[in-house]
C-alpha cells in the first residue's frame, strides 16, 4: 500500500483552498480512524470526502460495502485508479450535503455506518444534514476541528456550550477519542483537529412534543449569548403574540429562571421549556 506522501507526489495532487482541503497523511493516525469506525463485513459505509483514498483503502479491506463521496473530480479520477480492484468500493462524485443516505439505507436494508473528514467550512451544515437522516444512520466518527468537537461535547455552563452542544446531545451520544495535531496534515492547517465518535439515539434523550420547536428554541436561547433567556426568547418569532407575563409564566411553570443565559440550562432543562411553551400555545 503507498503512503499518502507518496501517492500526493504520484499524481502532482495540489490540494485546493477552496474546497478547504487538507489531506492526513500520517498513517497511523489513519489506521486510528480506520479501527474507531469498526466496519465490518455486510456493513455500509459511506466515507465523506474521500479525497485520495487511503482511509477508504483500510476501511474497503474489512470487507464493508464503501460508497466513497467525493466532491473534486481530480480526485474521482485518483479514487477511481487507486480503488480499481476492490469490487466492494462506490465511488460517488457529488456534494456530500446533496447526499441522500435515507435512499442508500432503503437500498441497502441496512443502517449505515459515516467516516470522514470534514472540512472546517461545511462542518456545521453537514452536521445538520447527519441529523436530518439519524433514522438511516448507525453511527459516525467524523474529524473535524477540533474546536468544534469541544462544543459538541461541552457541558452546561461552559463557555463553548451553544447550539450544537444542546441538539446533538439531545439526539446523540458523542465522545472525543482522539486528538490529532496540524503537523499529520499537508498542508498543515492553522487549527488542531479532533475525532469524535458517537451515535444517534432512536429518540430523543428526553421526551420533546415537538422536535422542531426544540430546535427552534434552543437556537434563539443562544441568539445573544451573553443576554437573559428572558430577553433572548422576548425577540423570538416563537413567542409572537405572547405578553412577557405569559412568556414568565411559562418559564416558572418549567421551573427556569428567566434571568438565567441560554448556556447554563440542561438539556432536561430545555426539553422541559420547550414541551410546556408548546402547551401553553394551545
Amino acid at each position: 500500500m503507498q503512503s499518502p506522501k507518496d501517492i500526493i507526489r504520484h499524481y502532482s495532487i495540489t490540494p485546493r483552498k477552496s474546497l478547504g482541503q487538507c489531506f492526513l497523511v500520517d498513517e497511523a493516525v489513519i489506521q486510528s480512524i480506520a479501527a474507531f469506525a469498526d466496519a465490518r463485513e455486510n456493513d455500509v459505509v459511506v466515507e465523506i470526502g474521500a479525497g485520495i483514498g487511503v482511509l477508504t483503502e483500510q476501511l474497503a479491506q474489512t470487507g464493508a460495502r464503501v460508497v466513497a463521496v467525493e466532491l473534486d473530480e481530480g480526485l474521482i479520477r485518483v479514487l477511481t485508479d487507486r480503488l480499481s480492484q476492490y469490487k466492494n468500493v462506490e465511488i460517488h462524485a457529488g456534494n456530500i450535503l446533496h447526499y441522500d443516505f435515507r435512499s442508500l439505507f432503503q437500498t441497502k436494508q441496512r443502517q449505515i455506518k459515516i467516516v470522514g473528514n470534514i472540512p472546517y467550512n461545511i462542518s456545521s451544515p453537514l452536521l445538520f444534514h447527519l441529523l436530518s437522516f439519524r433514522d438511516a444512520i448507525n453511527s459516525f466518527v467524523l474529524m473535524m476541528q477540533k474546536e468544534l468537537v469541544d462544543r459538541l461535547t461541552a457541558l452546561p455552563g461552559n463557555k463553548t456550550y451553544g447550539v450544537p452542544s444542546v441538539i446533538f446531545q439531545m439526539f446523540a451520544d458523542m465522545e472525543s477519542v482522539l486528538r490529532i495535531p496540524a503537523s499529520c496534515f499537508y498542508p498543515s492547517p492553522r487549527v488542531e483537529s479532533s475525532v469524535i465518535k458517537g451515535g444517534f439515539h432512536h429518540k430523543p434523550r428526553y421526551a420533546l412534543n415537538d422536535e422542531n420547536h426544540f430546535i427552534r428554541l434552543v437556537r434563539d436561547a443562544f441568539a445573544q449569548r451573553r443576554k437573559m433567556l428572558l430577553n433572548n426568547l422576548k425577540h423570538s418569532r416563537l413567542t409572537e403574540g405572547l405578553e412577557e407575563s405569559r412568556l414568565k409564566d411559562v418559564l416558572e411553570k418549567s421551573g427556569i429562571d428567566g434571568r438565567r443565559r441560554g448556556e447554563t440550562l440542561s438539556l432536561c432543562e430545555f426539553a422541559a421549556l420547550s414541551n410546556i411553551m408548546m402547551h401553553d400555545k394551545k
